[in-house]
């Protein structure tokens, strides 16, 4: 396996290019601290350089708080810094230490939004994880649905479409006059549920007729899992690990 100082000595960094978009973004963007000691284990265990975004944003930040903190993107944390933002490598279950055997078998989880939708990125054999796409692909599990999405787009214009303003189509139904400040004043671990639930019937003809808690984000995941098992008999897989427990332990 190579080294952090290998990993991270490419001569055309991704870093400059991604906190300019980070300065010129279309929504707001609040970058976390990294931890030292848990951006060298995440990026030696993901052996991706810093020429990359996903390597960029493991190593330069602690996760991103996009557009009033409606995206969180995973990054580096400081298990007790502020935001209560999970880290890479802790949502998906990262070995103690590098193991070169190990790879995340359902790809890797590398964002949630506040409704509970995740976004992945493709491991090399999707099919066999029973995820859509192609290998190194975006998908997306979409609150509204159950079911995930291809974005027919990678990580690096993944992430570059969120900065320019991307959310604000992608959620046209979903969001609701005033969100900003209910998203805005939430910690990273916590999420909106809604009553009735996003995936009805009255929530689709009618959003401003439910009503919305604040849960512990863990809990909003395991719920949509469980749920797509039981109306849909579909096994979504594994949505991220919380507090050291997956999701699928979760509601």
């Amino acid at each position: 396996m190579r080294l952090f100082e290998n990993l991270t000595a490419t001569q055309r960094p991704a870093w400059p290019e991604l906190e300019r978009l980070v300065g010129e973004a279309s929504v707001t963007v609040e970058i976390l601290a990294p931890d030292a000691a848990i951006s060298r284990r995440t990026l030696e265990q993901l052996q991706v350089t810093t020429g990359s975004y996903l390597g960029a944003v493991v190593v330069h930040t602690g996760g991103l708080l996009i557009d009033h903190g409606w995206l969180r993107v995973y990054g580096s944390p400081s298990p007790n810094g502020p935001g209560h933002l999970p880290g890479l490598a802790a949502m998906n279950d990262f070995p103690p230490a590098p193991d070169a055997a190990w790879s995340p078998p359902y790809g890797l989880v590398v964002a949630h939004d506040v409704l509970g939708g995740t976004y992945v990125l493709n491991g090399h054999d999707p099919d066999a994880a029973g995820r859509p796409g192609n290998p190194g692909e975006m998908i997306y599990l979409a609150p509204d649905t159950l079911q995930w999405e291809r974005l027919e787009a990678g990580h690096a214009a993944w992430l570059s479409w969120v900065l320019d303003g991307g959310l604000s189509d992608f959620t046209s139904g979903l969001r609701w006059n005033g969100w900003e400040s209910e998203t805005r004043s939430l910690s990273g671990d916590r999420g909106l549920n809604f009553f009735p639930p996003l995936w009805s019937k009255q929530a689709h003809e009618d959003l401003s007729a439910t009503s919305r808690a604040i849960v512990p984000m863990a809990e909003l995941v395991g719920v949509a899992r469980s749920t797509a098992a039981q109306i849909d008999g579909v096994d979504l897989g594994p949505l991220g690990t919380f507090d050291g427990h997956p999701s699928d332990s979760a509601g």
